[in-house]
């Protein structure tokens, strides 16, 4: 289990690097978190560990759908939240790491917005833009510590 902790802390990285720099998180590193997943709990507990990979895996992809259809969130943030669903091995553990992104989100959007009313307040006024600061705010960050959160509360 404490490999799979390992993986999901490579894929975090390589997401929230991804996500910082180009706003998007490219399919292969959704698809393999959702493959290392699904391969390392039937590996570990055969076909229940392959049907708490796959629970997970709807789980996450279902709780995120949501926010997509809102507006919310783009279609990376869903199938990563998806791969990394499996990589839970739970539906349990995967709503626990949806919560957990989201708390983790809510302080990041506040923070983001604090800067931003800081930066317009600082600058001059015939300044007219915020072109420092996009309007979307980078997600992976918060899907990933969630996830590694929901992780370390399940080792013993």
């Amino acid at each position: 289990m404490k490999w799979l902790l390992v993986l999901a802390i490579i894929f975090a990285v390589l997401a929230s690097g991804e996500d910082l720099w180009r706003r998007k998180i490219s399919n292969p590193i959704a698809v393999g978190a959702f493959l290392s997943g699904l391969i390392g709990h039937t590996v570990l507990d055969g076909l229940r560990g392959a049907g708490g990979a796959l629970a997970g895996s709807l789980m996450g992809f279902v709780v995120f759908l949501v926010f997509y259809l809102l507006g919310g969130m783009g279609g990376g943030d869903v199938k990563l939240m998806a791969g990394f669903g499996a990589m839970l091995g739970g539906w349990w553990p995967t709503f626990m790491a949806a919560i957990m992104a989201a708390l983790v989100g809510g302080v990041m959007a506040v923070g983001y917005l604090a800067v931003k009313a800081v930066r317009r307040w600082a600058r001059p006024a015939s300044a007219t833009s915020d072109s420092g600061l996009k309007d979307s705010i980078p997600y992976a960050p918060a899907i990933s510590l969630g996830v590694l959160l929901s992780f370390l509360s399940e080792l013993n």
